[in-house]
């Protein structure tokens, strides 16, 4: 079981979904490497509408499909990881915001809700 400590923090990285980065999607490429250093996961989100620095609407409404929708990838791990991977975002990403809070970590692991059934995926 993985434990990060009860002070931890949360990395959240904004971008459109049509960023690249050495000619694959930005989002695989940013997971794929937070997976590679060690951080305790990642999450890929895609929004239904938004926008950005250029107040350029990006939707994804039934007429016109958008290519490039608002993702946002969320990291949750030890100051010292999320610190550690920084420098490598920075270097992956052209533009997009990138922010950082403090968090408290409530449960992380395998732990099963008493009387609930074991998780054969496990």
């Amino acid at each position: 079981m993985t434990k990060i400590p009860s002070d931890a923090k949360l990395l959240r990285i904004f971008f459109g979904e049509a960023d690249r980065f050495e000619g694959k999607p930005l989002y695989e490429a940013i997971v794929l490497k937070a997976r590679e250093m060690g951080l305790a996961g990642a999450t890929v989100l895609r929004g239904p509408m938004g926008f950005g620095k250029s107040s350029r609407l990006h939707t994804a409404k039934i007429l016109r499909l958008s290519e490039d929708l608002p993702l946002v990838i969320e990291i949750c791990d030890s100051e010292e990881k999320i610190d550690s991977f920084l420098p490598v975002l920075d270097a992956m990403m052209g533009s997009g915001l990138v922010t950082i809070e403090k968090v408290t970590v409530l449960r992380y692991g395998d732990k099963k809700p008493a009387g609930g059934p074991a998780d054969p995926a496990a």
